[in-house]
């Protein structure tokens, strides 16, 4: 399993509306660079995704695409997975993906039901790789015991504000990428005087600062979410900003949490 394939940078697509944006906005993506994509079935925009894919000159060879499906009440049953599975590919307009997620371990989700199908999916090669979402370390450990294939990246809220370090040491001892949604914080990172203080040392915005921060863990990759081609290329220069110890120890230094995805059921809630 190589790690070397995936984008450390990507384009998050969720929104609450218009999700017909996402045509525009994932073609403009690719059209200024990036070349990983992140979707979900419960975004309700796969289908525009992948029009915007199919509108752009980037061969599908050389994106990474991945979705997620088995939200906490999506679908409603834990048989009806694999079609699940399917409906994603459809909507998507591809015969696989590259990452295929399990999106939260809650709902209808159990082991022993679910990952089975994931193994399948994987199998008959409608997905290069599994990953999950939102578990916990020790939902991590008591997944690894029901798949025999890999598990390629765990997908959780990072930013500064939530430097999930225990996912991050978890991540690196077992060799698996943790992508980081909101790795802006939906703009909550971007007010603390830390983040504001360092971009004004390298004359870069604090978003800039911030996805710097999450890219210099190891194991780590980022997908913040952009509509505008002007936030998608300072998303991609931020890769290019190069932050000093100094700079990481400040950041690291911050004392203030704050989590902007705390759903009722996400398991750190149990």
């Amino acid at each position: 399993m190589s790690l070397d394939s995936l984008p450390r940078l990507g384009l998050g697509t969720y929104s609450d509306d218009n999700r017909e944006q996402w045509r525009e906005n994932v073609s403009t993506a690719l059209d200024v660079g990036f070349r990983h994509v992140d979707t979900a079935q419960v975004y309700e925009n796969e289908q525009y995704v992948g029009r915007g894919i199919r509108d752009s000159d980037v061969d599908r060879d050389d994106l990474w695409l991945s979705t997620k499906t088995v939200h906490h009440d999506v679908p409603p049953e834990p048989e009806q997975v694999p079609d699940a599975i399917d409906g994603c590919l459809d909507r998507l307009g591809v015969d696989a993906v590259d990452l295929l997620y399990v999106h939260w371990p809650s709902g209808i989700y159990s082991h022993e039901e679910v990952l089975p199908a994931f193994e399948a999916a994987y199998e008959e090669g409608k997905t290069r790789h599994i990953g999950l979402s939102n578990f916990t370390p020790e939902l991590l450990d008591e997944a690894r015991e029901f798949l025999d294939a890999p598990i390629f990246a765990h997908q959780v809220e990072m930013h500064p504000l939530l430097p999930q370090e225990e996912l991050v040491e978890y991540a690196q001892e077992h060799d698996h990428w943790l992508v980081a949604y909101s790795p802006l914080g939906k703009g909550a990172a971007l007010e603390a005087p830390e983040v504001q203080d360092v971009a004004e040392k390298h004359d870069a915005m604090p978003a800039q600062v911030s996805l710097a921060w999450v890219l210099s863990h190891d194991n780590v990759a980022a997908i913040p979410k952009a509509s505008s081609r002007e936030h998608m290329e300072q998303n991609l220069a931020a890769q290019d900003l190069e932050l000093d110890d100094e700079d990481i120890e400040r950041i690291d230094a911050i004392d203030r949490r704050h989590r902007e995805i705390d759903a009722d059921h996400g398991p750190w809630n149990w």
